[in-house]
């Protein structure tokens, strides 16, 4: 979210309510999960451009709950939001009338301040405050306007006259990349208004379809395929209620973000499988009264119901904190506010054990949720009259920020000023006059200044980071989880049927009973050998004995091992085995789960449900899944009984 705002009108205390709901900067938190484990840094200089472009090396990938860069050494996100061509108008009024404007500032559509200062300047301005990424907000709008920005946007690059907003952005992110800067672009409306209620950009599909809203960022993927400095898409911004509906975190709908998230993460990797592919979670659910169900969800749902890219290394997920919001407060003033407490409000541990809860157990080593977690958006205002609840509260979550270690964005890094000199968007980092006058968070006054210098210098884990096993988890609810590159290049291997392919790099470790969700993992990387992946819908490869009397079984073929299954409703249909590159021991266990769950104590996601509500089975870290076991009888169903299970040396 952003810097406060009032809830828009509507006719009936309902849609006010809603409307106000959606206007408080949809924004969350963060907590105490995981601390640097390896060597910390003490305080890092402020570097030059040469400086910062000699210091990492793009792509960015994962390990664990740290971004690293191409060389396995860890890059933390310090980053900014260059605001503007995500549309700066406020829904009212001439869209040419600065006061119709967010802080009276007309972007036109681009990022702010190109009409006042050079490019060179702002950019060195950034280093100054020790910046190493830009997140950059855009609108979709953006990616088909075809008419040129006014010169008078432009007027301090005059480099710049006679482009379009897209090619505005393209020189942007050239400019930054060649600085040293990592660009993570974010998607952060539809149309060019701003910001945050009932304004027409609530969802990825407001006002697009998903397959348009997928296909700009394809189209963005493979525009900036070639800049190894542009890192990562975000996906999208605040997904929150419209007028009547909220956004879901699984349900198989239109309004499913956790399904669109990952289809459109997986159809940008197969782009350009280069990119962190950035998601956050639900902003906002329900209607801010006194009376209704409301809260902010965040990143809570990952916890039961976490996503699969084709490239497991790549997802890194988000969360937004302002203190004027809270876990079931919308930010709203007066109309449409509730009773519920602001974070602000919450003292020191319970701010703490919120941010844990809604973002940062995300960073938990070794579950199927476990990921790299950005405080994408978080902020506030720093000069004119000082609100001392939002003070204490930026020290605080600050504090949090450095306890944990986290990966952080604040909003906004760039406003302007006035004739007087006085910040227009007292939350921007740096101002800039008319005339290019230059008033920032560096420059004295500011008394964010002091915690910015404590967040930017903070010890930090650096360094090279040991690329660990990984969990993922597959989901097969209501759609087909097609995660592996190799499969989705071939035809249908289970027409008919539900399907979940593990990534390239993982294999099946664990199957749900009567739910059809499935556990994958790279524990023990067993290479895939030449040739082809067998689907196995019957009991020819059932050899060295029947380990299952009575049942069904689907087993794979000697020196092969599961890599993922089919389902017809929640029966088992088949499934699918990849050859090892070496020959694989064929004694094994069984693992029963038909009477209660069967887990190892340790390791394999042991400490989160990828399955809640339903018994699980999983082989351990150092095996195997060789088969599966179902039957018909005593109504059963088909559905996954027990598991075979084999050591992998």
């Amino acid at each position: 979210m952003k810097p406060r705002t009032t809830a828009l009108g509507r006719a009936s205390a309902v849609l006010l309510a809603a409307s106000a709901l959606l206007l408080g900067t949809l924004a969350p938190v963060a907590s105490a999960a995981a601390v640097p484990t390896a060597a910390a840094s003490t305080a890092a200089p402020v570097l030059t451009g040469p400086q910062l472009a000699a210091s990492w090396a793009g792509p960015l990938s994962t390990r664990g709950r740290y971004v690293v860069d191409a060389n396995g050494e860890r890059f933390k996100l310090k980053s900014g939001n260059w605001a503007g061509a995500q549309g700066t108008w406020q829904g009212s009024g001439d869209v040419r009338d600065p006061a119709n404007h967010q802080a009276r500032q007309l972007s036109n559509n681009i990022p702010l301040g190109l009409d006042r200062t050079p490019i060179a300047r702002i950019l060195a301005d950034f280093h100054t405050m020790g910046l190493n990424s830009i997140r950059l907000p855009f609108a979709n709008a953006l990616v088909h306007d075809t008419a040129a920005v006014p010169d008078s946007a432009v007027a301090a690059n005059p480099q710049l006259r006679g482009r379009t907003p897209l090619q505005v952005m393209d020189a942007v992110v050239a400019a930054l990349t060649a600085d040293g800067f990592a660009v993570i672009l974010n998607n952060h409306t539809t149309s060019y208004r701003f910001c945050c209620g009932l304004d027409g950009n609530e969802r990825w599909n407001s006002g697009q379809s998903t397959q348009q809203w997928i296909d700009d960022w394809v189209f963005l993927a493979q525009r900036y395929r070639d800049d190894k400095r542009v890192v990562g898409a975000d996906l999208r911004n605040e997904v929150r209620r419209d007028t009547w509906n909220d956004a879901n975190w699984g349900w198989g709908d239109d309004h499913d973000l956790n399904q669109a998230l990952e289809d459109a993460g997986n159809r940008i990797l197969r782009a350009d499988p280069d990119l962190l592919i950035v998601m956050e979670g639900i902003n906002w659910q329900g209607i801010p009264t006194d009376v209704t169900p409301h809260w902010r969800p965040t990143l809570t749902p990952v916890a039961t119901l976490s996503n699969t890219l084709i490239r497991s290394d790549k997802l890194v997920y988000s969360a937004h904190f302002y203190g004027y919001t809270g876990p079931r407060h919308t930010g709203a003033t007066g109309t449409g506010e509730t009773h519920d407490p602001r974070y602000e409000e919450l003292t020191p541990d319970q701010l703490a054990q919120a941010v844990d809860d809604e973002a940062l157990f995300v960073t938990r080593t070794g579950q199927h949720f476990t990921a790299p977690v950005w405080i994408s958006e978080f902020g506030a205002a720093g000069r004119g009259p000082v609100d001392a609840r939002e003070r204490a509260w930026f020290d605080t979550f600050t504090d949090l920020l450095v306890r944990n270690d986290t990966d952080f964005a604040i909003w906004p890094l760039v406003g302007w000023s006035d004739s007087a000199g006085t910040p227009q968007d007292n939350w921007a980092m740096v101002n800039y006059a008319a005339d290019g006058a230059r008033l920032g968070v560096m420059d004295p006054g500011d008394w964010r200044a002091a915690d910015w210098s404590k967040l930017i210098d903070a010890p930090a884990r650096s360094g090279p980071v040991a690329d660990g096993p990984r969990w993922n988890m597959l989901n097969l609810d209501h759609y087909d989880a097609n995660t592996s590159a190799t499969m989705l290049a071939g035809p249908d291997w289970s027409p008919g049927n539900r399907k979940g392919n593990c990534p390239d790099t993982q294999r099946l470790a664990g199957l749900g009973r009567s739910d059809s969700r499935g556990l994958c993992t790279d524990a023990g990387r067993p290479a895939k050998g030449a040739g082809a992946w067998t689907t196995v819908t019957d009991e020819r490869y059932v050899t060295h004995g029947d380990w299952a009397s009575g049942y069904n079984k689907l087993q794979c073929p000697d020196n092969t091992f599961a890599v993922g299954y089919s389902v017809n409703r929640n029966a088992m249909s088949a499934l699918l085995c990849a050859p090892s590159a070496a020959a694989l021991p064929l004694a094994g266990r069984n693992v029963w789960f038909d009477g209660g769950d069967n887990r190892p104590a340790t390791g394999g996601s042991a400490a989160s449900d990828w399955a809640p509500g339903y018994y699980k089975g999983q082989c351990a870290d150092n095996e195997y899944l060789a088969g599966v076991a179902y039957t018909w009888k005593w109504n059963h169903g088909g559905v996954p009984d027990a598991l075979l299970c084999r050591p992998l040396n």
